[in-house]
């Protein structure tokens, strides 16, 4: 099994789409037995989907996600656990115990400029507006 999470200062990251890196955890035996840090290039929203399946990912643990995303993943075969704040490292754990805490109906609605299913990456534009995600901005 191997677990990926939304990652910035050993915490989960609050949305998906805009996530500059994800710890990758290897699991064997329900215990961790490798992890790295990996950064996403740039890619953004569905195209990490397919990242995280080169990576060989079949789960994912993060905040706020958007639709298009969700989509992106469940059609990689990858499970999704959003909603999550906290320690990355705690949350990997806590999955693996069975009580992790998250939303199994998580999603982001900071891209209202969208119809429901109509957002494409070449069409977001962000600027410094802040977004109902954890209030990250896309600039920083």
């Amino acid at each position: 099994m191997k677990i990926a999470v939304t990652y910035e200062n050993g915490n989960v990251f609050p949305h998906f789409g805009h996530t500059q890196q994800f710890k990758v955890y290897e699991i064997e035996n329900e215990k961790i037995c490798g992890m790295q840090i990996v950064d996403t290039e740039g890619n953004g929203h569905g195209a990490l989907a397919g990242m995280l399946s080169d990576l060989k990912v079949d789960t994912v643990i993060c905040g706020g996600i958007g639709a298009g995303a969700q989509a992106a993943l469940a059609q990689a075969g990858i499970r999704l656990y959003g909603g999550v704040a906290g320690s990355a490292d705690e949350a990997v754990g806590a999955l693996l115990a069975g009580n992790l805490a998250f939303d199994p109906d998580v999603h982001c609605n900071h891209h209202g400029h969208h119809e429901e299913g109509d957002h494409h990456e070449k069409d977001h534009h962000c600027n410094e507006e802040k977004h109902g995600c954890g209030g990250h901005s896309c600039n920083g």
